[in-house]
């Protein structure tokens, strides 16, 4: 599904100065896996995500996502990638603040192709938990529950990769919890999913876990699987 390369990445400073973001990164992550992606706040774990997410090219190395090289596409045409094979989920949740959980719900399918299925989004909303709430707007719900909508959303165009930031680091414990179970119920109906957190209860979450740590993959190792009482 997802086969980096030798990748590095380096920004330029304005006064000229190279600055190396990523130096040397190579690993695949199957169709169907969990995985992880763990680091410190300037270790490279931005400039990782953004490249996997095609928000970005490297500067070196090749990126290969469900067998296509999306190295260096241009703008437009990783914008097209995005859209059809990834699905984004934000620590900010990232939704219209004036519209309902159904309408941000509806919003990639806009940009795909322009129509829209509605009773697909209301399926999705349902399968999220949210199927009540589906008319509310979304200053209406609560955190866990935006974060549901923003998952929900992710979905709307079946996308075979789900990339989710920090995706519980703006709710608290339960409603974290809650919305970890849920990609775990999407991993075993086949979703690929990276999900990238600096907390370790979240990553345990995971099949297999990357550290990403100055620019290098500090470390690759399967996880532990939870017990079905700690999963529920």
């Amino acid at each position: 599904m997802i086969s980096l390369n030798h990748l590095k990445r380096t920004y330029t400073r304005g006064d000229g100065t190279d600055v190396p973001a990523l130096r040397d990164v190579s690993f695949d992550i199957a169709r169907g896996e969990f995985v992880t992606i763990r680091g410190a706040s300037g270790s490279g774990k931005s400039s990782l995500l953004n490249i996997i997410g095609c928000l970005d090219t490297p500067t070196t190395g090749e990126y290969r996502l469900d067998g296509e090289d999306v190295s260096h596409l241009d703008d437009i045409a990783r914008s097209r990638v995005r859209n059809r094979k990834i699905g984004f989920v934000f620590q900010s949740f990232n939704l219209l603040p004036r519209t309902t959980a159904l309408e941000n719900v509806e919003v990639p399918a806009l940009y795909a192709e322009g129509q829209v299925d509605r009773a697909r989004a209301r399926t999705i909303l349902e399968r999220v938990g949210l199927g009540q709430r589906a008319d509310h707007f979304v200053t209406e719900l609560s955190g866990g529950e935006q974060q549901r909508v923003a998952i929900a959303r992710a979905l709307m165009n079946d996308p075979p990769l789900i990339l989710a930031d920090e995706p519980t680091g703006n709710l608290d414990s339960a409603a974290g919890e809650s919305v970890m179970r849920l990609f775990t119920e999407l991993h075993r109906e086949g979703r690929t999913i990276v999900l990238v957190t600096h907390d370790e209860a979240v990553a345990a979450f995971a099949r297999r876990e990357l550290v990403i740590r100055d620019g290098v993959i500090a470390s690759d190792k399967p996880m532990a699987q939870r017990s079905a009482a700690t999963t529920g």
